[in-house]
Formats: structure tokens, sequence, C-alpha cells
């Protein structure tokens, strides 16, 4: 017997959702229906094991979500891209109030880092990856030692960092963070144990989800 083809198992998801989750929750969709109102712009990686909804159990209207290769935030420049025009919407726009940069392990941007042979055939690609270039410098300064997973965690970890920084360059954040309405996060997110840990308010030392939970009211 042959396998499904994937689209199959697309349109048939779609058919289990309008069948039977959508009636389950028509109300909520009906209020969404005329409108948004997200709390939290979430940017994190395009890789497909990342669910920014399923991680944060958060239901459809409640995260504007930003997905690009590697969880990056290029610094601000006069002449916008993509990222620029998403915070200036969520933050003027939409009025979010939480701004999360998730990075996750096992990130094939930061292996890209690493063996820079590995996007060699893929020249957009590798050109979107200059803009976490000083995410390798840094770590490389700092850490010289570091190998393998071990150096990509710390890539990971930097490379939160980096966006975080590069988060504030631009208008509609730094305006937002200037007058005390919108709080910004650095997470990193465990794909094998479910878990994320995150950036203190310092931004140097990741801490468990566990301990900031405790701190907030």
């Amino acid at each position: 017997m042959s396998e499904k083809r994937p689209i199959r198992r697309l349109l048939e998801g779609v058919q289990r959702f309008h069948d039977k989750e959508f009636p389950r929750e028509h109300i909520l969709f009906e209020h969404l229906a005329s409108g948004q109102h997200p709390h939290t712009l979430f940017i994190t990686c395009a890789d497909s094991r990342i669910v920014p909804e399923l991680i944060t159990q958060t239901a459809p209207g409640e995260l504007f979500v930003c997905r690009n290769i590697g969880n990056i935030v290029p610094p601000y420049r006069e002449s916008p891209c993509e990222i620029t025009a998403v915070m200036e919407f969520a933050c003027t726009h939409l009025g979010v109030s939480e701004i999360v940069v998730c990075g996750h392990s096992d990130c094939g941007a930061m292996k890209a880092l690493q063996s820079p042979a590995a996007t060699k055939h893929m020249p957009a690609v590798a050109t979107w990856l200059r803009n976490a270039a000083t995410v390798w410098d840094a770590v490389e300064s700092t850490a010289p030692d570091l190998e393998g997973a071990e150096e990509c965690h710390a890539l990971v970890a930097q490379n939160v960092r980096t966006q975080l920084a590069n988060l504030r360059t631009h208008p509609a954040v730094a305006a937002r963070i200037a007058d005390g309405t919108i709080e910004i996060h650095g997470w990193v997110y465990d794909i094998g144990a479910g878990s994320i840990s995150v950036f203190d308010a310092d931004e140097r030392e990741l801490l468990p989800m566990e301990s900031v939970l405790a701190q907030l009211q």
C-alpha cells in the first residue's frame, strides 16, 4: 500500500479541522473573523520542529508570529526589510505588549555558521546568514575551544542575544521600550526536552523556565 502524498494528508487535516475542531471553537473563530488582537510578537525559526502555538499552548489570535531561517532580526536600515515591516505593524498597529525571540537546539542556521560550505549551493541562504556573522565572531572570541554540539549551543544562545540587541535598533520597538509599554524576551527551546530557557534581565545567563515562572506574579 503506497504512502499518502503530503498534500493529501494536509487536505485531510483541514477536513478534520473543519468537521471537528472548528465547531468546538466556533465562538472564538467568529470573534477572530472580524479582527486580531495578539498580545505577543513571536519571532522564531522556520524550522519545521518549532510550533509556537503548541509550545506556548496559546489559542489562535494570541501570537503574531514571524518566522525565518535562524530567527534573525537584521539591524534597522533606511531601506526596510520584511522583518522591519512585521515589527512596525505589530508594535504600532496591533499594539503587542511582548516580543519573544525564540531560538532552538540543533539549529540548522547555526550549524551553517559552523560549516559555511553547507550553503555553497544555496546562495540566497548564504546571503541571509551574513546577518548572523557577528554571532560567529562573538562565540569564536569568547569560547574558541568549543566544538560540535557545544559550539552549536553557544551559537544558538549568542544568536538570541544578538537579535535582541538588533531589535532595539528598530524605531517602532525602541519607542515602545522607551515609554515602557513593551518588553522583549529571549528564549531557547530544547526540542528533545520540550522546555525553554529564558535569558535573565541582563541577557547574559539562560535560566530554567521554572525559576523564571517562580519570579513572575
